[in-house]
């Protein structure tokens, strides 16, 4: 039996109340905290699935290749959060740590400098 989200308006809690699908529309939902009928219902998150083209279309506007090149240590590290979101993928401490330290507008001269062995062996 499918579960439903609702509010309460008058104690403003959430509840949840399972009805058939047939019974769905006939149903007069109750607060089961204070028996109130000045319930709403709620609509919970939805997921979209995205195509890797997709995701990558939302990751490279126009404004981002506009703002990566302004060499602008923040954007930088925006863009860098916003593609490790977008593709789902977890990088590590030290991704996470670069990703801190340009958003904080360090450059990445300076985060080089301060972690040598993110450096590739010359």
């Amino acid at each position: 039996m499918p579960a439903y989200d609702f509010r309460c308006h008058d104690c403003n809690k959430p509840l949840r109340l399972f009805f058939s699908y047939a019974a769905y529309d006939s149903a007069q939902p109750v607060c089961t905290h204070c028996g109130s009928q000045n319930v709403k219902r709620r609509i919970g998150r939805v997921a979209v699935a995205k195509s890797e083209d997709s995701r990558m279309d939302t990751l490279l506007d126009d404004n981002t290749f506009a703002a990566l090149e302004n060499e602008d240590p923040q954007e930088m590290g925006r863009f860098m959060r916003k593609m490790s979101s977008e593709m789902g993928e977890e990088l590590g401490d030290e991704f996470g740590e670069v990703v801190d330290r340009l958003e904080k507008g360090q450059s990445p001269e300076t985060i080089e400098k301060a972690m040598p062995d993110l450096a590739p062996p010359e």
